[in-house]
């Protein structure tokens, strides 16, 4: 063998050895990496606790809302439960008052009159009772689309009276809060 050769062997058994020193050395830095990436990324327990109890607590506020709807709509449902046997007992309340209306015509009703006033009064006490009540509606009251129910436009009398109420031809009712039946108004153009 000559001293050439034996020396380029030697030059590539240690490039090889650096070259295996240095991928050992990277490695071993990635490795190092790694495992601050780890520690890093693991939560510890405090950190766990405060995770789990935020969840907790937007699930307690998240039932506590539920309750609280569920009520209000139960309340709401208690109030308006008659609802439906309200308005188809309205007709029967507008045609009481057209015949007392008529009756008052006739003089020679007069016992008529005092027996249709008597089963009227009693009907419409008991509908008091459960919660209905009229929505009063005034010549000259301003017009509310949300309130009333326009039925026509007739000139306006006057300019006073333009965008007012000119009459009512047939009564609004609430049962509480809720609008069951909206005022049918004639309304003056402006």
């Amino acid at each position: 063998m000559s001293k050439d050769q034996y020396t380029k062997e030697d030059e590539l058994n240690d490039a090889l050895k650096n070259a295996e020193t240095a991928e050992a050395t990277e490695n071993k830095e990635g490795n190092e990496k790694e495992e601050v990436l780890k520690e890093q990324a693991e939560p510890t327990t405090e950190e766990l606790i405060k995770v789990e109890k935020d969840k907790y607590l937007r699930l307690f506020a998240e039932f506590e809302n539920y309750k609280k709807r569920t009520t209000k709509e139960r309340i709401d449902l208690f109030k308006t439960a008659g609802q439906e046997v309200m308005t188809v007992l309205l007709p029967v309340l507008d045609d009481f008052e057209r015949a007392l209306l008529h009756i008052d015509d006739d003089k020679e009703a007069e016992e008529l009159r005092k027996g249709v006033l008597l089963i009227y009064q009693k009907l419409l006490k008991t509908l008091e009772q459960k919660g209905l009540t009229a929505i009063e509606v005034a010549q000259g009251d301003d017009f509310d689309p949300e309130t009333h129910d326009a039925i026509t436009q007739i000139p306006a009398p006057s300019d006073d009276l333009k965008g007012k109420i000119i009459d009512c031809v047939e009564k609004g009712y609430k049962l509480g809060d809720k609008i069951i039946r909206h005022p049918k108004v004639v309304v003056a153009q402006s």
